[in-house]
């Protein structure tokens, strides 16, 4: 990450940190409000009618909460939830629902992620595992940085034998403009450690994913 863009990431937010208090998106930056007041007049709307007065509000509140995740990072959301213990089987967390948006066209995709990793002297708490799924799919994406970030995440605070990542997922920049395929749908995946190297360990965390 550049010097530049690390300030000015920092910058925002903490001007989104400062307009945001309580629950994420219960207070909206005023200028992001005032920003999408000009969007809807560019689109030729009237902002002041009835249906649209809280509009830009609305919508600055929701950003807010669907881009949470600039603020968090694993350690945030982890925080004392790895324990010691001598389990070295295979975990798996099977259908953690992510929605997120891409950052080509700011139109959401959302599907499933699955995760399974190999313990080494530490365990965490399952929960968990969908919050750091949270911290990533709440920014804007693209499905395979975000696969992997996931997959790297894990293997930082947990330093397991190996963790494998799997997603499937529907764009709706694909389903409703562009080439407009409803029926699509993207797999990616991200293997680490042991489930990279060792094929049967990637098979059998494959077939548990399928059942």
């Amino acid at each position: 990450m550049s010097k530049s863009y690390k300030a000015t990431r920092e910058g925002r937010n903490l001007s989104h940190l400062d307009a945001v208090s309580g629950e994420a998106g219960d207070i909206a930056a005023p200028e992001l409000s005032g920003l999408i007041l000009r969007v809807l007049e560019q689109l030729g709307e009237d902002p002041q009618r009835e249906g649209l007065r809280d509009t830009p509000s609305r919508i600055a509140k929701a950003l807010t909460f669907l881009t949470s995740g600039y603020q968090q990072t694993v350690e945030d959301v982890v925080r004392d939830a790895i324990f010691t213990d001598d389990c070295h089987e295979m975990v798996v967390v099977k259908d953690v629902e992510f929605y997120s948006q891409c950052e080509h066209h700011m139109l959401p995709f959302f599907g499933r992620v699955h995760v399974g990793y190999l313990p080494n002297g530490k365990i965490i708490g399952l929960s968990k595992i969908a919050r750091i799924v949270d911290v990533y799919a709440r920014r804007l994406q693209v499905q395979e940085r975000m696969t992997s970030q996931i997959a790297d995440g894990l293997m930082e605070v947990l330093s397991p034998g190996g963790v494998a990542v799997v997603v499937e997922a529907s764009h709706f920049c694909m389903m409703m403009r562009g080439v407009q395929k409803q029926n699509s749908s993207t797999l990616t995946s991200a293997m680490r450690g042991t489930f990279k190297d060792d094929a049967r360990t990637r098979m059998e965390f494959m077939e548990l994913i399928r059942r």
